[in-house]
């Protein structure tokens, strides 16, 4: 681990994830959009340019391997989010734009 580099913490479930992050400030709850992450309650939609993606966490269901989910918490100083982003693996990339495909894989 280099200089300035952050170990992200290690849970158990989507639900200590979510709990966790809450208590650490991402309160905002994000929905993904075809080519931007929704903010509903601010009103505001996040350009893959917008918003940074601090940390990510996957979790994989044990008795169903479609259960299958990436938590990520995500920031955007511009507008003043600071929220989460549930996303099933193996998302319908086709309903998103490339650069937003690009932006979620890179993690």
């Amino acid at each position: 681990m280099g200089t300035g580099e952050q170990r992200m913490p290690a849970y158990d479930t989507l639900s200590q994830a979510v709990d966790d992050l809450q208590r650490r400030g991402y309160t905002d709850d994000l929905q993904l959009g075809g080519h931007c992450v929704v903010c509903g309650v601010k009103g505001v939609s996040l350009d893959p340019a917008e918003f940074h993606i601090d940390e990510f966490h996957r979790f994989e269901g044990n008795s169903d391997p479609e259960d299958q989910s990436i938590v990520y918490a995500i920031r955007s100083a511009k507008h003043g989010v600071k929220g989460i982003l549930i996303s099933a693996y193996g998302m319908d990339a086709s309903a998103m734009t490339q650069e937003m495909v690009r932006k979620l894989a890179t993690h």
